[in-house]
């Protein structure tokens, strides 16, 4: 069965899925990641939106040093984006992207909330993390 990379960052999968931050109870700010440990009672849980737009992004060319604990190694592995997205009204997150076509990723266009599997555990099982994928008419996120 699959499982989430950490606790308290999301619920749910795919469509589904929505990131959890914290507001703070004295500003009314949003603090993302949910704020864990001392300090965590300031804040009460929200769930951000599961659209925005995507703010900025590069693509992850080779694969990323230690801590990294993606499946494979150097010889397959696969390029993924990354980048920021803006929840308007809400944050700009860091993320994931997910896309048919990472070369067609545009600043500015429409990006949907997923999850996506990035590693197996020892088990064998999924582990995934969040994600986020353009909303393109007929393309499946």
């Amino acid at each position: 069965m699959a499982r989430a990379v950490a606790e308290g960052l999301f619920i749910g999968e795919g469509a589904a899925t929505r990131l959890l931050a914290g507001k703070s109870r004295q500003t009314g700010r949003l603090r993302f990641p949910l704020p864990a440990g001392a300090g965590a009672d300031d804040y009460e849980t929200v769930e951000l939106a599961p659209e925005g737009r995507l703010w900025s992004y590069t693509i992850q060319r080779f694969r990323p040093k230690t801590p990294f604990n993606g499946d494979g190694d150097e010889q397959n592995f696969k390029p993924y984006g990354v980048g920021y997205v803006e929840l308007p009204g809400q944050l700009i997150v860091e993320s994931r992207l997910v896309a048919n076509d990472l070369e067609s990723l545009r600043i500015g266009e429409p990006m949907r909330i997923t999850t996506e599997a990035y590693r197996t555990d020892e088990s064998g099982e999924p582990v995934l993390t969040y994600a986020f994928a353009p909303v393109r008419e007929g393309e499946a996120a």
